[in-house]
């Protein structure tokens, strides 16, 4: 039986049910089960398969307690019309590398993949204490892309409400216009002052707030969970898109069955890249997973000398999903590195919230080096990116991508290797900053700034991202820090 219980304390034995709907466990650790990779998955009969059927076996040895005809239902309904690609994560070859296309589902990100199932996962859990009025407020903190993908996935789903903050000003116009529009009568959107870190650790303290959440219970009949990869029901459907990309890998002969592969992964949160660990604990031959940051570059540094310091100075870049210092998913890498020393772990993320640092012993760093690279890309390097993959291969990267593209540039070849890089947006959701680095009028609207794009480089919009030109604006609250609360109760009120 796999049950789940905090990366800080073994106390809990939760189904993967009711870890999913309870989000984050009540002592603040993320959920983990100490059966990961007791059951693998079967790569030599990957090959040809459509994503829908290894989503299925991925997803089962994952999340056992789902029975078939559950699982293939929240499958068919999440990575179905949706798509714009029926292989939902395509793999395409640029240069001498492979691109996985994570950005062709309904808002253009990468975080689809997982928010197109969530919400059908949430459907099928029941309330622990068989309230049968009770609804699920979804709370999340948003860098840009979770925000709207969360609100896509939930907007009218029965049973839940959705609240997502994000930070105001530091988001593209396109993220902005794609959350303050959401239609939907069980969403709700603010701005928050401050930046993303600011806002995911009030969501964390949110969720800690014990009569906050009795209220709740008591007046609104809810309960919060989340919708970050801090969930574990958000991390795991995200495993399935590295055995697509072997499958495909596979099946243009580029490997044979049990061969390696690099993946290179733009990562501010931890958790796109925490799925390649998952995937390689299932058995698919993982040789390295490299870490691709940006200017915010917290993960290199503690990849490199083994301390973890969010006390530095916090960058607004071109590639804003990354503005990221505290990296949530950390916390389960490091339960699986120091073999479940959940005391370790309690202490680290302990001396991280009355310190702002940790540091973690070196033999569990060598541990972690042996299979996580890592490299990250300024802003000029992220331009010179974009514009170089474009000239030589006539591809159009999003600035997160193109840090990947930048750090795989730089890293040895090893020619018997394939390398994937994980391409986690569409340009279009950052034409101004594509524009300028290809060169191109980068003067108008963002709205503008796509027809030039889809103009000079024979590409198109995704047509969801267009039409937010004319899209009605829902909300406009700005709240401080110490306001969220209040708007979350409201919001509960309000249902």
């Amino acid at each position: 039986m796999t049950t789940f219980h905090s990366t800080r304390s073994t106390t809990d034995s939760l189904t993967s049910k009711e870890a999913i709907r309870k989000g984050i466990a009540d002592d603040g650790g993320l959920f983990v089960t100490d059966s990961l990779g007791e059951t693998k998955v079967d790569i030599a009969n990957l090959a040809g398969r459509p994503y829908q059927d290894i989503a299925y076996d991925v997803l089962h040895a994952l999340l056992p307690d789902f029975d078939e005809d559950e699982l293939k239902a929240c499958i068919a309904a999440a990575y179905g019309d949706q798509w714009s690609d029926e292989r939902i994560t395509p793999l395409k070859p640029v240069g001498d590398d492979y691109i996985l296309e994570l950005f062709n589902g309904p808002t253009s990100a990468f975080k689809d993949v997982a928010l197109q199932i969530l919400p059908r996962f949430m459907a099928r859990t029941t309330p622990a204490d068989g309230d049968e009025n009770e609804k699920i407020m979804i709370l999340t903190a948003t860098s840009g892309d979770t925000g709207k993908a969360a609100l896509a996935g939930f907007a009218d789903a029965p049973g839940t409400a959705i609240t997502v903050f994000y930070p105001q000003g530091k988001v593209s116009q396109v993220q902005e216009l794609q959350m303050t529009t959401q239609t939907g009568s069980n969403v709700n959107v603010a701005a928050v002052e401050g930046n993303f870190d600011d806002a995911q650790s009030a969501v964390k303290r949110i969720f800690g707030d014990k009569e906050l959440a009795e209220r709740l219970a008591a007046d609104s009949h809810v309960v919060l969970s989340s919708a970050n990869s801090i969930n574990v029901g958000r991390l795991v459907p995200q495993v399935v898109y590295y055995f697509s990309a072997y499958a495909q890998l596979l099946e243009q002969q580029v490997i044979n069955v049990g061969d390696e592969v690099e993946f290179v992964v733009p990562t501010g949160n931890f958790g796109d890249i925490l799925a390649g660990y998952y995937a390689k604990r299932l058995g698919l031959p993982v040789k390295h997973l490299v870490v691709a940051s940006d200017k915010n570059n917290v993960l290199f540094d503690f990849l490199t000398s083994g301390t973890y310091n969010r006390q530095r100075p916090f960058f607004q870049t071109i590639s804003p999903s990354m503005d990221i210092l505290v990296s949530s998913n950390l916390e389960r890498m490091l339960y699986y590195f120091t073999e479940g020393d959940t005391r370790l772990i309690s202490m680290l993320m302990n001396d991280l919230k009355q310190w702002g640092a940790y540091e973690i012993p070196d033999d569990v760093l060598a541990k972690i080096r042996h299979l996580f690279g890592c490299g990250w890309a300024d802003e000029d390097q992220v331009r010179a990116m974009i514009a170089d993959c474009w000239t030589k291969n006539h591809y159009v990267i999003d600035p997160h991508t193109a840090c990947a593209y930048y750090v795989a540039q730089q890293m040895p070849r090893d020619p018997l290797t394939p390398r994937v890089i994980l391409a986690t947006a569409s340009p279009y959701k950052f034409p101004r900053v594509v524009n300028e680095a290809l060169g191109l009028d980068a003067t108008g609207t963002d709205f503008e700034c796509m027809d030039v794009l889809a103009r000079e480089t024979g590409t198109a919009a995704p047509a969801a991202l267009r039409a937010l030109e004319t899209a009605d604006v829902r909300f406009d609250t700005v709240v401080p820090i110490d306001g969220m609360e209040g708007f979350v109760e409201s919001a509960a009120k309000a249902l």
